[in-house]
């Protein structure tokens, strides 16, 4: 049966950048998901998290794309992976998912992209930090690794 997966934007990243250690589990995990009939999504967050680490220095934990650069690989991202579109509705249950699992600090924006799966009825997050994710569990989110798609041995 096919799902829709939102990809995070760590997935994203490496998708794109061809000198990431993890560019090609990224890569085979997307073909193999969509050969499978799977639908990869993402979100307008996951594309401006992906404008903010591209261009941010490396020095500072960021890719150090510069804006052109950035610019043409999240045209080509925005092409392979669609956007589930924002929505009035993500906000209260984005809050609701903060106050309920005590969500501080940057961590409130993966409870956003939780927010946005709840509203979209997604059930699966294409991560490489599926700890992220597992206090959502109960809402019926599941974090799947690329790693674990495609034959990858960790």
């Amino acid at each position: 049966m096919a799902v829709i997966c939102l990809v995070d934007t760590n997935v994203l990243l490496r998708f794109s950048d061809r000198t990431d250690p993890r560019h090609t589990i990224a890569r085979i995990a997307a073909r193999k998901l969509r050969a499978d009939g799977h639908h990869l999504k993402t979100t307008p967050q996951n594309f401006t998290e992906f404008w903010n680490a591209a261009t941010r220095p490396q020095e500072r934990n960021g890719f150090g794309m510069r804006p052109e650069d950035a610019d043409r690989l999240l045209c080509i991202a925005e092409r392979i992976f669609p956007l589930l579109p924002d929505s009035p509705a993500i906000y209260p249950e984005w809050r609701r998912l903060v106050v309920s699992f005590g969500v501080s600090g940057v961590k409130v924006h993966d409870a956003r992209l939780v927010a946005s799966m709840i509203v979209y009825d997604v059930k699966h997050i294409l991560t490489f930090n599926t700890s992220d994710f597992s206090r959502y569990a109960s809402e019926g989110i599941v974090s799947v690794d690329p790693m674990t798609i495609g034959g990858f041995s960790v």
